[in-house]
């Protein structure tokens, strides 16, 4: 079996699931409706808030599947493109993809040592003269 038909199928059986349990949530509102102990209106308002939840949850993983299947799709052309290469080719790929580790092994390290360096305090700034209630100054470091 395909990947792609695998995720269908498990769209299908999301949606086969949402569809189920609103049928179940409103016939348990329609009894409960029935019961008294919900007015119709509170009813109404419970099954659009499930129906949203539901339709929410299904575009949610409808999503997911696409962005997997995508996903996918361009990793196999990547492997397609890789396994056309010659060896010379492959190569420098290789090297490239060195150089581009090195350089972010080098930029975290750099990042590191930037965060362990001690932040420098300010000088304390020299002691100003106080004024006395006389109008005498006297030096504040007494």
């Amino acid at each position: 079996m395909e990947l792609g038909e695998g995720l269908k199928k498990i769209l299908l059986v999301g949606i086969g699931t949402a569809a189920v349990t609103a049928e179940k949530s409103k016939e348990i509102l329609d009894e409960l409706v029935r019961k008294g102990e919900l007015t119709v209106e509170q009813g109404k308002v419970l099954n659009q808030e499930l129906k949203h939840n539901i339709k929410s949850t299904v575009k949610t993983a409808a999503d997911s599947v696409k962005e997997n299947a995508a996903r996918k799709n361009e990793q196999e052309e990547l492997k397609a493109t890789i396994s056309k290469l010659t060896p010379e080719q492959l190569a420098a790929v290789k090297a490239q993809i060195e150089s581009m580790q090195a350089e972010a092994a080098r930029e975290k390290e750099e990042a590191a040592e930037t965060a362990e360096e001690p932040v420098e305090e300010a000088a304390p700034e020299a002691a100003e003269p106080e004024v006395e209630a006389d109008g005498n100054e006297e030096a504040a470091a007494d």
